[in-house]
């Protein structure tokens, strides 16, 4: 637990000098219109992939509590940065969602105190739970994939999909 919470602090520290050093604004072109997209967005967008790298290495090398620990770290530094403190904060304390925050955090409490396997399995029931509801938007972005197009146009899959998020008819929206 000890080599946990240095490691998180080390990372800590990192994040804190590298936020200190991009906090200006770049600009990118995207299908000819200019976007702004912040360092803090593409720094969060790094440390979100970092995050799933070590998340799925974690699970590889048979759920080892330190790969897990700090991938959950960095996911959730990640998204706070891509997304910004305050939309965070309010994505996480949302009453309608209570038990899929308590789930999720109470999985990262239990991977930091190395029980991974019942710490994942409680933070998959939560992601879930949380963003259930985006399931259907991403599957519906994925059809016109040239690729996996076909895939998620089979009818089971669809109504796999479809069966995420269900919380009033015609109530689609964005998690976050």
């Amino acid at each position: 637990f000890l080599e946990i919470l240095q490691l998180a602090a080390a990372v800590g520290h990192l994040l804190h000098i590298v936020q200190q050093s991009c906090s200006t604004a770049t600009y990118t072109a995207n299908n000819n219109n200019n976007k702004m997209v912040s360092d803090n967005t593409k720094i969060g967008t790094g440390l979100m992939f970092l995050g799933f790298t070590f998340l799925f290495l974690g699970i590889l090398f048979l759920f080892d509590s330190t790969l897990l620990a700090l991938g959950d770290i960095l996911f959730l530094t990640g998204l706070t940065l891509t997304i910004g403190t305050s939309r965070t904060l309010r994505f996480f304390t949302r009453k309608d969602r209570i038990r899929g925050i308590v789930a999720f955090f109470g999985g990262v409490t239990l991977v930091l105190c190395r029980w991974p396997v019942v710490g994942m399995i409680l933070q998959v029931y939560g992601l879930i739970y949380l963003f259930g509801q985006f399931f259907p938007i991403a599957a519906a972005s994925l059809k016109d994939v040239p690729v996996v197009g076909s895939v998620f146009r089979h009818p089971s899959v669809e109504g796999f999909f479809s069966s995420f998020g269900r919380v009033a008819a015609g109530d689609r929206r964005a998690p976050v």
